[in-house]
């Protein structure tokens, strides 16, 4: 860690030396030849290079809508993938367990064309569906549910946290396309918002309850996104357990890959 940090201040260094930088825009231009009765003769367009100079380091604040995530989410004790111990109810139907988010607020610190730092807010959902004709049990003291005789349509249970990434982007230069490679890394904090169990049976119809469900209230991780264009790949993990310690599976943790979109 103390390696990366390192080499993180130094490229910062090496980009605040550069005091601006010029970007290429490419304009359509149109030529014309003027003959000797005054008349324009219009002879096609073409491309042309504009340099644009912009001075760096460059700070913004903005209301955004970037690195939307949609995947799936994945949860385990170690290296063991399966339902802990004592949590039956928690087995879940590994493709319809999902993770989604996005980020609303930006405040970037950009030193170059190549090179930004940025710290963002936004929402991030985890769903997991679980197979079994369980109700998860809101305001307990720790995390149970209760057997039903119910057939559930559906059973989702979900938590919702504010989450809060601190990003490293390094981004390439414009391609002929117009389109660049980019990574995105750095560590990331969350804030739980709420759980949530909905369920849809013949029975009840569709049934919704909010509540913390034992959930974590501060997890911690890391995320890493690559993309090309607008869209890419994203993996996230959390450090922490799943569920508040001593009220849930210990050392249950979750992690979150799939496609993202937005860079």
């Amino acid at each position: 860690m103390k390696k990366i940090l390192l080499s993180v201040m130094g490229l910062a260094m090496f980009s605040l030396a550069q005091a601006q930088e010029q970007d290429t825009v490419k304009k359509k231009t149109t030529s014309v030849i003027i003959n000797a009765d005054g008349v324009a003769i219009n002879i096609g367009k073409k491309d042309s290079v504009v340099k644009k100079v912009v001075k760096y380091p460059k700070l913004d604040f903005d209301l955004t809508f970037e690195h939307f995530d949609i995947g799936l989410s994945k949860y385990h004790t170690g290296s063991d993938f399966s339902t802990p111990a004592g949590y039956g109810f928690l087995e879940n139907e590994t493709w319809k367990t999902s993770n989604v988010g996005f980020d609303l607020l930006e405040l970037s610190l950009r030193f170059n064309p190549n090179f930004k730092i940025m710290l963002a807010a936004g929402l991030d959902w985890n769903h997991m569906r679980l197979k079994q004709n369980v109700t998860i049990k809101p305001e307990n003291p720790v995390l149970a549910a209760d057997v039903d005789t119910r057939t559930y349509e559906k059973n989702r249970f979900s938590s919702r946290y504010l989450r809060v990434p601190l990003y490293f982007e390094y981004r390439t230069a414009q391609n002929d396309k117009g389109k660049r490679a980019t990574i995105v890394f750095g560590p990331e904090v969350g804030f739980l918002l709420n759980g949530k169990v909905k369920q849809i049976s013949d029975e009840n119809g569709k049934v919704k309850v909010k509540d913390d469900y034992n959930f974590e209230p501060f997890r911690y991780g890391a995320n890493v996104r690559i993309g090309y264009g607008g869209a890419g790949v994203f993996f996230k993990y959390y450090m922490n357990d799943v569920f508040a310690k001593n009220q849930g599976p210990a050392d249950y943790k979750n992690l979150n890959f799939g496609l993202t979109f937005g860079f």
